[in-house]
């Protein structure tokens, strides 16, 4: 930016070194800051940016304050009447608009939007009068919220339906728009880019320093106007959550629930009472059920009842066989003795596996 005493500046008091900045240095200071934070790689939301941010948007309202004073620009004059080294600060209200956008409160994120909003149709409506460059003036939004108090859930359903024509055609001549905003936003930046040498060289004289304004506020009505219409679509989503929150806020708390117990899906009760649970490691009874069920039978150690084991049964069982073919045999018992004669006799005569006619080839 050109550092160049202008016409307001003159009517400053003289001030010695140690007093207040003069107007120009808090446009510049503050249109500095805002070049640093929209350059940087930091997170927005560091303390460092966020107290830049405050700090350059405090600088601009003091900037503003003294404008306002000033009594610079006025309604009845044309834009060629306005001195060129005034004219940088109609970019005011753009840069505070651009910083608010920059900082970061997500309890008071409507309004930050808000505010940033206010300022960018401050900057465009100044604009317009001075006919400094040919776009159309966004609506102005409405601050009574009450509508949105009374909105439901169905009415975020109902934004979401299918538009009608009359929508589809707005909506593509506000694409157009966007798409010669574009353009033209381009072709601003080009020639402000060959403008900015010959201003940063210090050789530039009234004209090419009026051209670099104007073509900077040419191309920041692109900016706002961007900026405008994201704002519309962020400020809907925000005030729709904001009745969402206070919709469940409104509604009773639910009583606790107790908890469910597991349940086992069987084709009908029969296969569940046959087939039981399906799996063993579900419990079908507490410890205290198992140890009063083996009280009544009197199946418990401490009740002086032994258990009887299956294994000693099988193997007493066995012992008792045994004892008895002993026992036979003492006794020369006739059948069975012709049984063994009869059966040696037989081996004798016939090899083993004798009769088995399977395994022939």
């Amino acid at each position: 930016m050109a550092e160049s005493e202008n016409s307001s500046d003159m009517r400053q008091p003289s001030n010695s070194d140690a007093g207040p900045p003069k107007l120009s240095e808090l446009l510049d200071r503050g249109w500095k800051i805002f070049k640093e934070v929209d350059c940087t790689d930091e997170p927005l939301g560091s303390n460092s940016i966020q107290v830049r941010l405050k700090r350059g948007i405090g600088m601009l309202e003091e900037a503003s304050r003294m404008v306002a004073q000033l009594d610079l620009f006025s309604r009845n004059e044309e834009l060629e009447e306005v001195a060129t080294a005034d004219l940088k600060y109609l970019l005011l209200p753009a840069l505070l608009g651009a910083l608010t956008m920059k900082q970061t409160s997500r309890g008071n994120r409507l309004g930050i939007v808000q505010t940033a909003r206010a300022y960018f149709m401050d900057f465009l409506r100044r604009c317009k009068e001075y006919n400094i460059s040919q776009f159309e003036l966004p609506a102005s939004t409405d601050e009574d919220t009450s509508g949105f108090d009374e909105a439901s859930e169905n009415g975020l359903s109902a934004a979401m339906s299918a538009p009608c024509p009359s929508d589809l055609v707005a909506m593509a001549a506000q694409r157009q728009a966007k798409v010669e905003r574009y353009r033209q936003k381009k072709e601003l930046e080009a020639r402000l880019s060959d403008v900015q040498r010959a201003v940063d060289s210090g050789k530039a004289d009234d004209e090419v320093s009026r051209d670099f304004y104007l073509l900077n506020i040419r191309r920041w009505v692109t900016v706002c106007l961007e900026e405008i219409e994201s704002i519309d679509q962020e400020v809907e989503i925000l005030k729709k959550m904001d009745v969402l929150k206070h919709s469940a806020a409104k509604q009773p708390a639910q009583p606790v629930r107790p908890p469910m117990k597991p349940f086992i899906l069987t084709k009908d009760a029969l296969q569940a009472q046959v087939f039981g649970a399906g799996y063993p490691s579900l419990p079908t009874m507490t410890v205290d059920d198992w140890y009063e069920q083996h009280r009544k039978h009197g199946a418990l150690p401490d009740q002086g009842i032994p258990r009887k084991v299956a294994v000693e049964d099988e193997s007493d069982a066995k012992e008792r066989e045994e004892e008895e073919k002993e026992k036979k045999a003492e006794q020369d018992d006739e059948e069975s003795l012709l049984k063994a004669r009869n059966w040696d006799d037989w081996k004798d005569t016939h090899r083993r596996g004798y009769g088995n006619r399977q395994n022939m080839g």
